[in-house]
């Protein structure tokens, strides 16, 4: 990677902290294909949509031109629609490496169709993921504007990433009140939350047999999803791949409006209207649309009783009272009524997620909830890029000391677990995938943050946080902290730091 040539803002790194960037760098350098970054290699050999916008958040902090590669490759398989699509495979990779493969998905013939516009390389899937991808753009681009502009970043993708956003705002509003729908599990990005039990119970299962699981030879299986649950996700992908992809012609069994979905997307509008300015083009549609989204979310997910929102059930017309951790990530969303952010930093810490008191890392879902499971995937462990967005939402809503905790047991964990995939939430201990993208890439966005400090103190839980700006107002919005507009500009200081310039692997 190219070397920096701005001086350290960053405060001396303690002998930790050095440890964890240099893994960190250690894990991004080996996963890196030349063009794109894989989550890891045994399990998910390919470039994932929404890893790649959380890879290049942290990548922007070793080398901002790579953070910008990683974006563009990813948005160069684009469909005509504007979808991008959640897998984009590596056609070097064996077939059998992982299922569904590009056999099964088929885009480059089911998805040419007109109305969908699948490109004719590479091959991809068909269905999307969380749309973190603008907010990632913005940030890449605040990380050396110099070189962005010099390439021409922002004006070359924003025509993308507003396709994009428009693709879900208008082709996927199911519901008809102003918010994006997921047709499929895996669209949420949290593949087999129990928010999903409730919408896939009618769906019929795939046949027994008729395919093979490569997940199975990577991890065990209490980390990983059920096979009745795999049959059905199969049983909708292969329904919306008959029909061409097409969201006016599939049926859509299963379509849920998710309130962690929703919230990244009403950031992104906020992001896309930053990158309008930056390049002179009109913002007030971006601004509008967050707004209106904004409205929607509140209207329908909302549930001020529970503290927390819920995702919506579209064809069974009604809430999916699941105690998700996606219900907590619209704390990220700027200008929340104050009694909303207050309500959802008290569940956040309450006893049903135990933020500070009973966990280290807030859990995926519910430590109260009846479908709890420690191990088994979103059903239960603590994410790293779930605790990412929390953390940002802390700070934003006038929580410095408990973003600060949470950022310092973010950095212990992805220490002592390998920079695993996820951990279990009570222990700690590492689940899933060691090596992980997009747990390494955020752990060097939580040093530049200037997270060292907590990590050094060995800082655990601090719930005196209640005299802080932000939330705590009884009426009106509720005041932010540090925005989009206002990044930690630590940058430098991370890339001064290593010997020497890392290299793309051979």
């Amino acid at each position: 990677m190219e070397r920096a040539e701005q001086t350290s803002t960053l405060h001396p790194l303690t002998p930790d902290a050095i440890s964890a960037y240099d893994g960190a760098c250690h894990v991004l350098l080996d996963n890196w294909t030349g063009s794109s970054t894989i989550p890891s290699h045994s399990l998910y050999p390919h470039q994932w949509s929404w890893d790649s916008g959380f890879i290049a958040i942290g990548q922007r902090h070793l080398s901002p031109l790579r953070a910008q590669q990683e974006l563009e490759t990813l948005l160069a398989a684009q469909w005509g629609d504007g979808r991008i699509p959640h897998i984009v495979f590596h056609p070097e990779v064996p077939l059998a490496a992982y299922f569904p493969s590009p056999d099964f998905w088929r885009s480059t013939t089911a998805g040419r169709g007109a109305g969908a516009g699948a490109p004719t390389a590479p091959e991809t899937s068909g269905i999307v993921q969380p749309p973190i991808h603008a907010l990632a753009a913005w940030l890449v681009h605040q990380a050396d504007p110099d070189t962005s502009q010099r390439r021409g970043f922002l004006v070359r993708v924003y025509p993308k990433l507003a396709a994009w956003q428009r693709y879900l705002t208008e082709r996927r509003d199911l519901g008809g009140h102003g918010l994006a729908s997921i047709v499929h599990p895996w669209e949420s990005g949290m593949d087999n939350s129990p928010s999903w039990d409730q919408p896939l119970a009618a769906v019929p299962p795939a046949a027994p047999g008729s395919f093979t699981r490569a997940d199975l030879a990577h991890g065990a299986p209490c980390d990983r999803p059920t096979d009745l649950d795999y049959r059905k996700y199969v049983r909708l992908a292969l329904d919306y791949r008959d029909h061409g992809y097409r969201d006016d012609l599939a049926p859509h069994p299963f379509a849920v409006e998710d309130p962690a979905f929703n919230a990244l997307l009403i950031a992104s509008e906020h992001a896309l209207a930053e990158i309008a300015m930056e390049i002179g083009e009109d913002s007030s549609a971006h601004l509008v649309r967050a707004e209106e989204c904004t409205a929607a979310l509140r209207e329908r997910l909302w549930d001020e009783d529970a503290g927390q929102f819920f995702s919506f059930d579209v064809r069974a017309g009604q809430l999916v009272r699941e105690r998700s951790a996606a219900g907590l990530i619209p704390l990220i969303v700027p200008g929340l009524p104050a009694p909303v952010a207050r309500a959802l930093i008290d569940t956040l810490t309450g006893p049903h997620f135990g933020l500070g008191d009973i966990t280290a890392m807030a859990p995926s879902y519910a430590l109260t909830g009846a479908a709890f499971d420690a191990s088994r995937y979103w059903r239960g462990p603590a994410w790293f890029n779930v605790n990412w967005l929390l953390e940002r939402g802390l700070r934003r809503y006038g929580q410095p000391r408990r973003a600060a905790a949470l950022r310092a047991a973010m950095l212990r964990a992805a220490i002592a677990s390998d920079f695993t995939e996820y951990v279990d939430p009570y222990t700690g201990a590492a689940r899933g995938s060691r090596d992980f993208g997009w747990t390494a890439a955020l752990t060097i966005d939580l040093l530049a943050q200037g997270a060292t400090d907590s990590l050094a103190t060995g800082a655990t839980s601090t719930t005196g946080s209640t005299g802080s700006t932000g939330s705590t107002g009884s009426t009106g919005t509720a005041t932010t902290t540090p925005t989009e507009h206002s990044e930690p500009q630590a940058a430098g200081g991370l890339r001064d730091h290593h010997h020497a310039p890392q290299t793309a692997r051979p």
